[in-house]
């Protein structure tokens, strides 16, 4: 492992917790001879484009920070799973590896806590840590041969109709395969990272990370054979919306736009994962366990007297 030289420190600076603890951690840096980068998560926050103002026609690459580059031996991250998602896209194309620490509540994509951050700054001082890989997405809407929309996604890319719009129609085709036709209010295009997240709560799998796979997951749709469908990550996925209104897409929860009936949204693995820094084992069952409660024993209710 490489000796930290220099370090970013990614914070969401509308959280005064992760404000005052960033100073903290900075200090401890500084003392032990590193140069500290400091950004804001909100630079990772690509927003929402609205259809009267222009598309936002750069590449992904744009949202790493002026001062970030592969040099930098890491990057700590400070805030919730909003702020992990921002700092995802500011860090994974120049693959620098992310230490998260949660400032946020649930914190499922979080490594560390408020309550053991000198332990966690001591193995990252003294280069004891693993990294673990997460595919990422790169997300575009197209017109033609024009990239009108494009942005770095983590978790997943949701594309549904707008409220109170009627029920939509997709034509989605997977690599080489047979296009398939979905009637639905939406679609959810997930990685494995993202099968806990919006795909979870749609009905689709839990897939473990370690898995090259990809979840296509319908969003309330009409037919009972319409249900989650995983397959080979390599496979590039184009979805056509086959309605004649307007639909709304949203990648990771922070970006997104409108796709127009004469757009189509291209999905495909970027060569550019998120690095996760592990400074213990990471049991992907045991986090299921302890956030989403699953594999709880069951308890059965006491008899009546």
């Amino acid at each position: 492992m490489p000796v930290v030289s220099r370090v970013g420190l990614i914070v969401n600076d509308s959280k005064q917790l992760a404000l005052e603890t960033a100073r903290g951690i900075q200090q401890v840096l500084e003392k032990s001879g590193h140069e500290v980068i400091r950004a804001s998560s909100s630079g990772g926050l690509v927003g929402f484009a609205n259809p009267d103002q222009h598309m936002r026609m750069i590449g992904y690459n744009a949202c790493v920070p002026e001062e970030f580059d592969s040099s930098m031996s890491l990057a700590i991250v400070l805030g919730g799973d909003g702020t992990v998602l921002s700092a995802a896209r500011q860090t994974a194309p120049i693959q620098v590896p992310i230490l998260t620490i949660n400032t946020g509540h649930l914190g499922f994509l979080a490594e560390a806590y408020l309550t053991d951050i000198d332990r966690a700054l001591e193995q990252v001082l003294k280069n004891q840590w693993t990294v673990d890989e997460r595919t990422t997405l790169v997300v575009s809407v197209m017109r033609g041969d024009q990239c009108r929309w494009e942005a770095l996604c983590l978790n997943e890319m949701a594309l549904h109709r707008e409220p109170l719009t009627s029920m939509c129609h997709f034509e989605i085709s997977i690599g080489c395969h047979a296009p398939v036709d979905i009637s639905a209010d939406g679609v959810i295009l997930s990685t494995p990272t993202g099968s806990t997240a919006y795909a979870l709560s749609a009905g689709g799998p839990v897939i473990t990370p370690d898995c090259p796979v990809l979840q296509l997951t319908p969003i309330a749709p009409h037919s009972l054979a319409s249900r989650a469908l995983v397959f080979s990550n390599n496979e590039p996925v184009t979805v056509f919306p086959a309605t004649p209104e307007r639909l709304m897409m949203v990648v990771d929860g922070s970006a997104g736009c409108y796709v127009w009936p004469e757009d189509r949204v291209l999905i495909r693995k970027s060569d550019h994962p998120v690095k996760f820094i592990r400074l213990s084992d990471h049991e992907f069952f045991q986090v299921l366990r302890n956030k989403l409660g699953w594999g709880l024993p069951h308890i059965a209710k006491p008899d009546k007297q």
